[in-house]
């Protein structure tokens, strides 16, 4: 088990308190998910730190959405960064929202949803490339959220046209793991992590998996591909609580995701990378009491 998490994915929502269109269609979702339950549902992990990530929030309250989770962290400090919407379709017409979410020292990257758009050719239009490179000015990195191969094949042009801007790509892409298929998409991601400018975030893999039967196996040429394209350096763990649990409980991610690293090669050093190490740096957060102190990793 590792000593020491930082969970770059994390979901908080009450339907009651914000209005989240897309879970009605999902009643296992569609209920309040919360610091009570994610400290159930991690129970015995040594989670120090989280990064909040939005949740597609009806856009008219995604500034309530950082309000909200930023009152949450006075509660509880281990939610160490929030990653928010801004439409960055604007491009410099999103400008001084983007300094204003800025203003707060939480705010270290904004993530602007790809997957949804029916258009293969958004992330291109020049509005949003625009967009996506002002977050340079800001300090602020892009979190990519894509689905399919056009979308992905586009996002490298994205890429390449935003070289100041850092890029972490959630969910390693999407691939299609459920039917076994590893092309294009490897040699996606290959060409994704070319770039010097480029992380993954290593979560949601059960997802994409048959949620009822998925194993280790059905993962783990996904996971290798990822660790040999990054290497150990550009990868961090994310839980996606509370939206996994289709498909998995957080325990056990965490366990395949050791396990399948350590039948990768993954060193214990490379293991503090992968699940804390790393997250630590490119999220630029502050040490942990624990960190300070000297202490081994304490249990949430």
């Amino acid at each position: 088990m590792p000593t020491s998490i930082i969970d770059t994915h994390l979901h908080l929502w009450d339907p009651g308190h914000l209005r989240y269109s897309w879970l009605d269609d999902d009643p296992l979702l569609n209920k309040p998910y919360l610091l009570d339950g994610y400290r159930k549902a991690t129970s015995g992990l040594a989670i120090e730190q989280m990064v909040f990530v939005q949740c597609e929030v009806d856009t008219a309250f995604y500034r309530q959405e950082v309000e909200w989770v930023a009152n949450l962290a006075a509660i509880d400090e281990r939610i160490a960064s929030i990653v928010p919407w801004a439409p960055l379709e604007l491009g410099e017409g999103a400008d001084e929202e983007v300094a204003e979410l800025a203003d707060n020292d939480l705010v270290k990257g904004i993530r602007r949803i790809i997957q949804f758009e029916s258009d293969a050719e958004f992330c291109l239009r020049p509005g949003f490339v625009r967009g996506v490179r002002n977050l340079a000015n800001h300090g602020l990195h892009f979190e990519v959220c894509l689905k399919g191969d056009e979308q992905f094949a586009n996002c490298l042009d994205l890429v390449e046209q935003c070289p100041e801007v850092r890029f972490l790509l959630n969910h390693i892409g999407k691939p299609y793991i459920k039917d076994g298929i590893m092309q294009p998409w490897s040699d996606y991601l290959r060409r994704f992590a070319s770039q010097p400018n480029t992380w993954c975030k290593v979560s949601g893999l059960a997802n994409e998996a048959d949620w009822t039967s998925w194993t280790d196996g059905d993962v783990r040429p996904y996971l290798a591909t990822v660790f040999e394209a990054f290497g150990w350096e550009r990868v961090m763990f994310g839980g996606d609580w509370p939206v996994a649990l289709h498909a998995t409980d957080y325990h056990r991610w965490v366990n395949t995701l050791e396990r399948q690293a350590l039948a990768l090669g993954a060193s214990p050093a490379e293991l503090r990378m992968l699940f804390a190490d790393n997250a630590r740096r490119f999220y630029r957060l502050a040490p942990t009491s624990q960190e300070v102190r000297g202490d081994p990793g304490t249990t949430s």
